[in-house]
């Protein structure tokens, strides 16, 4: 037993991001836990800055009007990372990820991150018989300014979702999903620009489809 590394874990996990968000329930790893590797920042100032930024500024907005979030992953280690990365565990590269899971280690543009995959409980029965997950994703672009990229998964609607310190940073939105509008699996918002299938289309109808699923 390292009793070191548990009092560690749990003094970090006590840190409080946001009113509703705490550091704890960002550290879990199914790679961290199954490989026996610790999921412990390197930098804890700069992980605890750019977290606190990811949950004020996306996620309670978000939790706001859907109800409770589940956090499927957030913060990552470099070494948790490159684990999962070379290990083929769903991890993009460490450099792709500096400023993104990996918090604490700014971007190759200097600018810290942070990441979060989200479900939204609420929105699942609605996904699972429309499969509409484009009204979602609509829906964050305009009601939560402050996200830099999104990106939407296969299993129950869950997406990255991040924010960055970089406030000129280019909008996008992509998924590994096909689009139900587009038949593609194109991006519906890339480096800011808006896919053509949708620029015709006033913004708000663009997710009226779900209006009846928030607070």
């Amino acid at each position: 037993m390292n009793k070191a590394l548990f009092n560690e874990l749990e003094k970090i996990g006590r840190i409080q991001l946001s009113e509703h968000f705490f550091m704890r329930e960002f550290l879990y790893s199914e790679i961290s836990i199954a490989n026996n590797i610790s999921n412990l920042p390197d930098n804890l100032a700069i992980a605890v800055e750019a977290g606190t930024q990811l949950c004020e500024q996306v996620l309670e907005p978000i939790q706001k009007a859907w109800g409770r979030l589940y956090i499927r992953s957030g913060y990552r280690s470099s070494k948790v990372n490159e684990f999962g990365n070379k290990n083929n565990m769903n991890c993009a590269s460490n450099a792709s990820n500096f400023g993104a899971h990996i918090w604490d280690i700014a971007d190759n543009e200097g600018f810290i991150g942070a990441s979060a995959c989200v479900v939204i409980p609420k929105f699942l029965p609605y996904f699972q018989k429309a499969g509409d997950w484009p009204s979602l994703a609509w829906w964050l672009h305009e009601n939560i300014p402050n996200y830099t990229d999104i990106c939407f998964f296969n299993n129950n609607a869950a997406f990255n979702i991040r924010w960055s310190q970089n406030i000129s940073a280019k909008q996008n939105i992509k998924s590994f999903l096909i689009n139900p509008d587009t038949g593609s699996k194109e991006a519906i918002v890339k480096k800011g620009k808006i896919h053509q299938k949708y620029v015709n289309i006033i913004p708000s109808k663009r997710f009226e489809k779900i209006i009846h699923l928030i607070k």
